[in-house]
């Protein structure tokens, strides 16, 4: 299913009770981003030629993204689990995901817990002792389509 990073409010991302960002929030962050764009949907084209469609109201791309649009790829982000959620993102993803963040009053973490900084860098664990010697996460390159 690949590697999901969220931007959320809440203490673990998971809980379901919290302050969520709404639906709303995240509309008027990408209206005030002229990177961002919200598309509704995401589309792609598989290796047997299928077209491959998710539709989201609140699924948005950047534009910005210095891979955008090479060999198909984008850097989609989506409102889910009362957050936004970016799949298997790279260190660039991973500094716009937290420049969102601040602006949504909000942090960046992993899957597994880990807490992201400014810089695309795990800051803190799971546990939230310093980040010093914990692995890094190493995103695939392949497209999120290529990955279920």
């Amino acid at each position: 299913m690949g590697y999901e990073i969220h931007i959320t409010r809440k203490t673990e991302w998971f809980d379901k009770d919290g302050p969520n960002i709404s639906l709303e929030d995240w509309k008027a962050y990408i209206s005030s981003d002229p990177d961002m764009r919200l598309d509704g949907y995401a589309e792609a084209i598989t290796g047997n030629g299928d077209v491959l469609r998710v539709e989201n109201e609140g699924l948005a791309v950047w534009t910005a993204y210095s891979g955008h649009g090479v060999n198909g790829n984008k850097a989609w982000l989506y409102p889910g689990s009362g957050g936004i959620i970016a799949k298997n993102p790279d260190e660039e993803i991973l500094r716009k995901l937290f420049e969102i963040a601040q602006a949504l009053g909000a942090r960046v973490v992993g899957d597994d817990g880990e807490e992201y900084g400014a810089d695309g860098e795990i800051v803190a664990q799971e546990d939230g002792t310093p980040a010093d010697n914990a692995p890094r996460i190493n995103p695939q390159k392949r497209s999120w389509w290529k990955i279920f």
